[in-house]
């Protein structure tokens, strides 16, 4: 084998989520050279990867794209995408590939008719697929993430008042449905008697600020200050991690971090919960397993669809504080739960 190209185009947590096979294609097939193909905005999150040769960025011009990937020669596609436009790329190179299970009528039947079950497989088992017929195998050694140069922040460059440690709170999230309300984070960070630093977006700054404000000055609001690599870095800084459903979630998994993840509309039975080493204790989980609602979409929405938003509203800020706190002096946070 000598040249592989590997299909990504986004997000930021599924590109996480593809590095285990980007590091044991290179590893178990050493002589390989190995492409990427992504969109323009998340090129930075797979530039820095050791393993990868070369990073093409999706173009508006698909027909210039192809022309591009054409010259390259490739013995194999790997997608890892699985979409109508993937599809044209793999039809038009005109070379061996492969895909993987992406459930998408399983998960359908799953959230709207609340009918059948989910492989108890997580995606990234699943990716794995894909290169199957390269006999490339899954390491367990769990997700990768670089940082590029100029991303990695150190703790003599925060403020003195966390230099001694302090537990991260991601309180951002790509749907609303999927983001613990501003009051319950109040009340974590009022149980959790730690020094908290938010991260998110910018489009959380303004809330971010908020809870600071209800809060106190052991809070810290990074939210829109930082690129996704300094946030990324931050997160390395933490002594714990709190996170929704998001990117982050994945990035602080990659990190070794000890994680406590809540879930709102969304269900770790997707396949794309924390993915850690198989040597570390898994990550917390807080969730309500008891609500016929959920899950009501595999992404989200911009509002509850049923108005009450149970499946965030009955969570336990003391639950999430007493997990994250069994995290720091473990060194994991281990456990799951359903109300």
């Amino acid at each position: 084998m000598k040249k592989i190209l590997l299909i990504r185009f986004s997000s930021i947590g599924d590109i996480v989520l593809t590095t285990p096979v980007v590091r044991c294609l290179k590893q178990q097939l050493p002589d390989a050279e190995l492409h990427v193909l992504t969109k323009a905005v998340y090129r930075s999150i797979y530039a820095p990867n050791p393993y990868i040769n070369k990073v093409y960025d999706l173009k508006g011009n698909m027909k210039e794209l192809i022309a591009e990937l054409r010259e390259e020669h490739y013995d194999f596609i790997v997608d890892l995408h699985k979409n109508w436009r993937s599809l044209r790329i793999r039809q038009a190179l005109h070379r061996p590939s492969a895909s993987f299970p992406k459930l998408d009528f399983r998960k359908f039947l799953y959230t709207k008719l609340k009918l059948g079950h989910l492989p108890k497989v997580h995606i990234v088992d699943r990716y794995f697929k894909a290169v199957e017929r390269l006999h490339v195998h899954n390491d367990g050694q769990g997700l990768d993430f670089f940082f590029n140069e100029g991303d990695e922040l150190h703790y003599e460059d925060l403020p003195e008042t966390f230099r001694e440690g302090f537990v991260a709170i991601v309180i951002g999230g790509q749907h609303a449905t999927k983001i613990l309300p501003e009051d319950k984070v109040v009340e974590v960070i009022n149980a959790l008697d730690a020094a908290v630093i938010l991260v998110g977006g910018p489009e959380d700054a303004a809330r971010g600020e908020r809870i600071k404000q209800k809060v106190g000055s052991y809070v810290g609001n990074s939210c829109g200050s930082l690129t996704v690599g300094q946030s990324a870095s931050l997160l390395q800084l933490a002594d714990a991690v709190i996170t929704n459903d998001t990117g982050m979630m994945h990035i602080a998994a990659a990190l070794r971090k000890p994680i406590v993840s809540v879930w709102g509309n969304t269900v770790p039975e997707f396949g794309m919960y924390p993915y850690l080493p198989q040597s570390m204790t898994p990550a917390a989980i807080v969730e309500n397993k008891n609500l016929g609602c959920r899950p009501c979409h595999k992404l989200g929405y911009a509002k509850c669809p049923k108005g009450h938003f149970n499946c965030m509203n009955s969570l336990s800020p003391m639950e999430i504080a007493e997990k994250t706190k069994a995290g720091l002096i473990s060194g994991s946070c281990s456990g799951t739960s359903g109300n």
